[in-house]
């Protein structure tokens, strides 16, 4: 089996056991952050207005106040909704139909399976930090805000809630979750899509490491009609392991082991299928007209929300 093929079968990078770190997040969200989110919210009002705000609700056909087209009249419909101007115009009795407004859905999958904890933990800190920060700017928006964690099912659910008062309970779901078990996205979203019948925005925030293709989950999420925002979790360290020599690794998921002999060749073409695997991930969701963003945990989280607005994904 070469590199790429374990790398892309084991569920972790290459490292020596006992890498695995669960930090505390008591402070995950002190007062600092909270700061931070009412700026990153104020920042984001002057984008999400007018018509880009409009196209990022679901419109429906109902008795709202904007004019979208007409309809012969049939009996038992309500007479003010008749078109006299239309019928002095071309002696006709036509209705007029109006776009409703609905809330838009906004859910927030994350990914707790144990790669995300791998090393000292900062990919599930990163992940937590961004969907606090996104769910803050789509509760400011008036959203309707769920969360899922995922592993190889829906291991836990917050449900949909609005309102800006409601992000402390968003942190207290947050600061809750832990990451273990086995990645299986593909499983998970069919579990999710059968669960939530009102469709919306799925903002997935995984890294990817999915020994069974993290295409799958993202299929199932377009399949079943939902719009996946993929927010893709990088540890570039993990591209460069610390290893020397006869070493044994192990996959910090199924546990599954293998004695390796670590020369700085292998590590060449180790770090060659990292960046591949990356950059595969990205063409897979361009190709797809996916939204994709790649979200490295060395960067600070309110830089990446700056970023995710600059390209207009999440609140295009």
């Amino acid at each position: 089996m070469g590199v790429l093929d374990f790398f892309r079968k084991a569920a972790s990078p290459l490292s020596r056991r006992g890498g695995l770190a669960r930090g505390a997040d008591d402070d995950l969200f002190d007062d600092e952050f909270q700061r931070k989110l009412d700026y990153l919210a104020m920042v984001s009002r002057r984008v999400f207005t007018g018509a880009m705000r409009a196209e990022r609700r679901t419109k429906k056909t109902g008795s709202g106040v904007e004019f979208a087209d007409h309809r012969d009249y049939t009996a038992g419909d309500d007479f003010r909704y008749l078109d006299w101007h239309a019928y002095q115009r071309f002696d006709r009795l036509l209705i007029r139909l109006y776009e409703e407004e609905e809330d838009l859905s906004i859910y927030f999958i994350l990914d707790t399976s144990s790669s995300m904890a791998f090393g000292d933990g900062e990919k599930l800190k990163q992940a937590k930090r961004l969907s606090a920060a996104l769910a803050y700017v789509g509760l400011a928006n008036l959203d309707r805000i769920a969360i899922v964690t995922a592993t190889d099912e829906i291991s836990g659910r917050m449900q949909p809630t609005r309102g800006k008062a409601r992000i402390f309970r968003i942190f207290r779901f947050l600061k809750d979750v832990k990451a273990e078990g086995h990645t299986d996205l593909g499983e998970a979203m069919k579990t999710f899509v059968a669960q939530h019948k009102r469709r919306g925005l799925a903002v997935l925030l995984t890294d990817l490491y999915d020994p069974a293709g993290f295409e799958r989950g993202i299929n199932v999420l377009r399949y079943n009609k939902f719009e996946p925002f993929v927010i893709h979790i990088v540890d570039k360290a993990e591209g460069k392991p610390d290893l020397r020599g006869d070493v044994r690794v192990y996959d910090c998921e199924t546990g599954e082991e293998r004695e390796v002999t670590v020369t700085a060749k292998v590590l060449e073409r180790y770090g060659a299928a990292f960046d591949e695997y990356l950059d595969e991930a990205k063409r897979f969701c361009t190709a797809r007209q996916v939204s994709y963003f790649r979200a490295d945990v060395n960067v600070p989280f309110d830089e990446l929300i700056l970023r995710v607005f600059r390209r207009g994904g999440f609140l295009r």
